[in-house]
């Protein structure tokens, strides 16, 4: 089962994205960390990807779909993988669709979680995490007992900086101009289901398993 999993920042993309590659037993594919690899691992592909990053510029599409095409052939790969932030844009897309029919596959699922921009906006804007184990609250939805220390250990809880409304807005609006395209191009293929991301989290779970089978 071949998977590709869409949203729009704060959507909850990465966590669902961890829970089916777990209940499936597929890897959960990141591009960053497939970059990450392939230089650490020093193939000709992580080579030329190194170069262009210590140079700082930006990885071409033709060296990310290389890694994409490289990792997929590894052995866990063997029945299916879940593509979480990949493809971006239309054209990413399409080089993925061709990369995979020279093998006779096709991404079998793509799932779109839908949501509000106002409510991302909140959610994101009110997220906190602890500086010591990495717990995660919210000013609305997840209050700590005591304010800015985490219940699990203690820690101090931390916003990350770009967590303020005017970046987060700017993101939201930079996937609906290079990402929300997509939509379309899946709805097209007819492998596009939308799920509801603003409810609550094992609902949005559930809602993707019967997608999925």
């Amino acid at each position: 089962m071949k998977l590709l999993f869409m949203g729009p920042p704060g959507a909850g993309k990465g966590t669902q994205a961890r829970r089916i590659a777990e209940k499936y037993g597929i890897p959960q594919l990141s591009t960053g960390d497939m970059l990450r690899a392939a230089v650490k691992a020093g193939s000709e592909i992580g080579l030329k990807a190194k170069a262009v990053m210590e140079s700082g510029g930006l990885v071409s599409d033709e060296i990310v779909i290389g890694i994409i095409a490289a990792r997929t052939l590894e052995p866990d790969c063997a029945g299916g993988f879940l593509l979480d932030g990949f493809p971006r844009t239309v054209a990413q897309a399409e080089a993925l669709d061709r990369m995979l029919k020279e093998r006779g596959h096709a991404i079998d699922h793509v799932v779109d979680l839908a949501a509000d921009n106002e409510a991302l906006v909140q959610r994101i804007t009110g997220r906190s995490t602890c500086a010591g184990c990495g717990e995660g609250y919210h000013r609305e939805f997840k209050k700590p007992r005591q304010a800015d220390v985490c219940d699990q250990c203690g820690g101090q809880l931390v916003q990350r900086a770009d967590d303020n409304e005017e970046t987060v807005r700017n993101r939201l609006s930079a996937y609906q101009q290079q990402t929300a395209p997509l939509i379309d191009y899946y709805r097209r293929q007819g492998n596009l289901k939308s799920v509801d991301g603003m409810l609550p989290m094992d609902q949005v779970f559930s809602a993707i398993c019967a997608i999925l089978g």
